[in-house]
């Protein structure tokens, strides 16, 4: 009796259209909430969004970032703020993505974006560093570092309105 309910449900399954995908010449889209490879964002004229706190480093339950901090002078400036990310690395071997980072930043600094294809030949090639995850440079802007008057800077967070 049980090998007619098995043989039942395999002729079932027969006559149903296949839901397999000829990958890469067709993706699945991915739902909004799908957490991909990290990003780190740049303010709209070009200074990186990063202040180096290391807050995003302590939320990793995987120990997956490495955040170095180094002081922004009025010569030198990589971020608004007083200090920038030195050094920021990723180690996708041990990262779960599961954007703890992402809600940590207080600048809202490092996202996660939507790319899934991440593999590696070489465990030295898993570890991202700053530079391949900075945003570029949006077009028309200077990059950083930048030469700033010293004593002068124009902020680019916008100053909070008046409390009335």
């Amino acid at each position: 009796m049980n090998i007619i309910k098995g043989f039942a449900t395999t002729f079932k399954h027969v006559l149903e259209e296949p839901v397999t995908l000829q990958y890469p010449e067709q993706v699945e889209p991915f739902p909004d909430r799908y957490k991909g490879r990290h990003h780190l964002r740049r303010y709209d004229n070009g200074l990186e969004k990063c202040i180096g706190c290391a807050l995003c480093a302590a939320a990793c339950p995987a120990d997956a970032i490495w955040v170095e901090a180094a002081e922004n002078t009025d010569e030198v400036r990589f971020s608004p703020g007083e200090r920038y990310a030195k050094t920021y690395e990723i180690n996708m071997l041990r990262c779960i993505f599961c954007g703890y980072c992402e809600d940590a930043c207080p600048t809202q600094a490092i996202e996660l974006g939507h790319e899934h294809q991440m593999s590696f030949t070489d465990r030295r090639d898993a570890v991202y560093t700053k530079q391949m995850l900075i945003d570029p440079v949006p077009e028309g802007e200077e990059g950083t570092p930048r030469e700033v008057e010293p004593g002068v800077f124009t902020r680019s967070i916008p100053d909070m309105p008046d409390a009335k």
